[in-house]
């Protein structure tokens, strides 16, 4: 495995594709966040709220794109996360996370990163501030 430290402008991380999104996944999630409302978890719920179903915590996708970065926690640390959420994500789908390097420093790389559905859908996108460890002397 490259390091990310290696990475240059353009280049980007390997993508990962996640298993479909399941009720459990969901549940699992609001109870850990306390987020409860019920259109992420009820049928009857989500359809009254106007929804085709139920759909996924925002914050769910958002936290999946860490799964990119988790290789690399001996180089840096996520320091920032900019996400704009474009699209709706619902059980059953499939999510793939990618993320291509947008600006290198010394000390951090930037990186666009964005989540697709199963149709090629962008779910959510927005930009990474990957912080590197400093290297004592």
């Amino acid at each position: 495995m490259s390091t990310l430290v290696a990475f240059q402008k353009g280049e980007s991380l390997q993508s990962i594709t996640l298993d479909p999104v399941s009720r459990l996944d969901l549940i699992k999630y609001a109870g850990a966040s306390g987020d409860f409302n019920p259109i992420h978890t009820i049928d009857e719920e989500a359809t009254k709220a106007g929804l085709p179903g139920i759909i996924a915590h925002g914050m769910w996708t958002m936290g999946n794109l860490a799964k990119l970065f988790t290789p690399y926690y001996e180089e840096g640390f996520i320091q920032d996360y900019k996400i704009r959420f474009s699209g709706m994500v619902f059980l059953g789908d499939i999510l793939t996370l990618q993320a291509t390097v947008d600006e290198v420093t010394d000390t951090y790389t930037v990186f666009h990163v964005k989540t697709v559905n199963q149709h090629g859908k962008e779910v959510i996108k927005g930009n990474v501030h990957f912080a590197k460890h400093q290297k004592s002397t």
